[in-house]
C-alpha cells in the first residue's frame, strides 16, 4: 500500500474547509486510484493527476510509489 503525503500548500487548503467537506475529501484521497481521476495534459514533470470530488479538485503526483498531494481547491481556483 502506498503512503499519502501532503505538501504544505495542500494541507493548509484542507484545513480551511469545514469538517464535513474535509472528511469527504480525505476519504476520496484514501481510495486513490479509484474515483474520477484524469491525467493532466502538458509537459509536467512529474506527471500530474486530477481527482474530482464534486466541486472540489485534488492535484497529485506519484513519487516512488507514494502519492503526493500538491493542491486541493474548488474547480474554479485549482488550475490558476
Amino acid at each position: 500500500m502506498s503512503k499519502i503525503f501532503y505538501l504544505k500548500e495542500a494541507f493548509k487548503s484542507l484545513e480551511k474547509f469545514d469538517i464535513k467537506v474535509r472528511s469527504k475529501i480525505i476519504e476520496a484521497i484514501e481510495k486513490i486510484p479509484q474515483g474520477d481521476i484524469k491525467k493532466l495534459k502538458g509537459d509536467n514533470r512529474p506527471v500530474l493527476y486530477r481527482l474530482r470530488i464534486g466541486k472540489y479538485r485534488v492535484i497529485y503526483h506519484i513519487e516512488d510509489e507514494n502519492i503526493v498531494i500538491a493542491k486541493i481547491d474548488t474547480k474554479g481556483d485549482i488550475y490558476k
